[in-house]
């Protein structure tokens, strides 16, 4: 988020063991997406999706004895009309997490268009450097 210049908050929560704090998270008007991470069960993405208009997209962590594969599943069986945008386990779903909430917010913030295209070149430059640097080792 931060290459993208969106300001956010981090907040902790639990659908199981905070059910009320998580919900009442969800009074902040400034939030206009919702990332929320869980593990195991992860119900917590659901549970906010459950009770917000706002696009909510679901966070597996890594963790237990399935290491987020539970936590993936539960996240992408959402019943009909309770959408949770699900993204890859961990570290990669993170990154990812945050560009998807970047492209729902440039449909709002044009701005973000731009940025988003400067990140989609950036990486593009770097497979190519990558691919350069692979290409002039000796014995290649």
């Amino acid at each position: 988020l931060e290459f993208f210049n969106i300001a956010c908050s981090i907040r902790i929560a639990s659908a199981h063991r905070t059910p009320e704090h998580a919900i009442a998270l969800l009074n902040d008007d400034s939030a206009e997406c919702i990332i929320a991470a869980a593990g195991l069960a992860a119900h917590l993405p659901g549970v906010l999706a459950a009770h917000t208009i706002k696009p909510v997209i679901g966070l597996p962590v890594p963790s237990g004895s399935l290491n987020g594969i539970d936590a993936l599943l539960s996240i992408v069986q959402m019943p009909p009309g309770i959408p949770v945008a699900a993204v890859a386990i961990g570290e990669p779903g993170a990154k990812n997490a945050a560009i998807l909430a970047a492209e729902i917010l440039s449909l709002k913030y044009p701005a973000l268009k731009d940025l988003l295209v400067k990140f989609r070149q950036m990486q593009k430059e770097k497979i190519i450097a990558a691919d350069s640097r692979i290409n002039s080792l000796p014995g290649k």
